[in-house]
């Protein structure tokens, strides 16, 4: 069965609205645009959730509701087919790949808002449709929502918050082994930090977005950050862009994906805006300026996206609190 979309009438908008710049020296940069996909089948309706590539198939994983299967999306044929069911529930959460595995560590787990962090790391192998359970996450350093990324056979946790939605976010930045199980404590963030996702540009981190969760004292969604900070791998230390580079629209649960060299930040949710986010906005590290891109069609938060030949691709998430929708989207770069 083919599962049918409304696609939007095809546009471009070659005009770039870069922040923070001068009319004089903006560059130029397409906007490109944002197309809804059609697909055979669908997968189950989920956010709080992951999205991620190995190989030439993206794994829809994890999700708020109760343990959820696998979902594997062939991009070739727009296909998704289901796989083995997760052992326990996993949410808020970015998975990174090592060595063709899938690692989930710094998720939350459990319902409400006082939701526990997930106190060990679990993988999951593609090519056996199987999931273990790896080391335990040390005790003194449990968070969730915190972002994790992959460089020099590393990987790396960064902030999160300790408590769920209530309170306990840290900027805590650890170093997990996967080969030997060894964790490491590095430097501290600048600022604490949850809902956003960490990136790898040129030998550095990045952690633009997110928020400080703090829904006991009445700001689970408010207190957002517009600072983003940067950590050296070489150095071991952290520093914080100028004010001039802070994201543009404040936001957190977004989506974060290098392309063509730039940071670009989608979706997301805020106080500010009551339902979800479709502002698209791309950081060159090198100028340390913003540019506005082509909006998503769908506001979006609670998923991940994709990097795949040249194109962005962002499937689940919710368009609206407390629920998980099905409409994909995939950005193609104006020229």
């Amino acid at each position: 069965m083919v599962i049918r979309a409304r696609v939007p009438a095809a546009w471009v908008l070659t005009a770039a609205l870069t922040v923070g710049g001068s009319p004089g020296d903006a560059q130029q940069v397409a906007r490109g645009r944002w197309d809804v996909l059609e697909v055979v089948g669908q997968h189950v309706p989920r956010f709080e959730s992951g999205y991620i590539k190995v190989g030439e198939r993206f794994y829809l994983i994890g999700g708020r509701q109760a343990p959820q299967p696998v979902e594997v999306f062939d991009v070739a044929t727009r296909t998704w087919k289901a796989g083995a069911v997760s052992p326990v529930t996993m949410h808020h959460f970015q998975p990174v790949v090592f060595d063709g595995k899938i690692y989930v560590l710094g998720a939350l787990t459990g319902a409400g808002r006082g939701e526990p962090p997930l106190p060990d790391v679990y993988i999951y192998d593609p090519a056996a449709d199987r999931w273990e359970k790896g080391p335990a996450v040390p005790g003194d350093r449990l968070r969730g929502g915190a972002g994790v990324v992959v460089h020099d056979g590393l990987i790396y946790l960064v902030a999160g918050h300790q408590l769920g939605h209530s309170s306990g976010h840290v900027p805590w930045l650890d170093s997990f082994n996967p080969r030997t199980g060894e964790w490491r404590r590095l430097a501290d963030a600048p600022r604490p930090r949850d809902h956003f996702q960490g990136v790898v540009v040129d030998g550095k981190l990045y952690a633009a977005a997110g928020r400080r969760s703090a829904a006991a004292s009445g700001h689970a969604l408010d207190l957002t950050i517009p600072e983003v900070d940067v950590y050296d791998f070489a150095s071991g230390r952290w520093s914080t862009l100028p004010a001039t580079a802070n994201l543009p629209t404040q936001r957190a649960g977004v989506s974060t994906v290098v392309l063509n060299g730039m940071i670009v930040v989608i979706g997301g949710e805020s106080a500010a805006d009551f339902r979800m986010h479709t502002e698209v906005e791309a950081l060159n590290p090198e100028t340390m300026r913003w540019t506005t891109l082509a909006p998503l069609n769908y506001g979006r938060h609670g998923t991940g996206a994709i990097v795949h030949q040249g194109k962005i691709y962002v499937a689940a998430g919710s368009s609206r609190q407390g629920a998980g929708d099905r409409i994909q989207e995939v950005f193609t770069p104006g020229s």
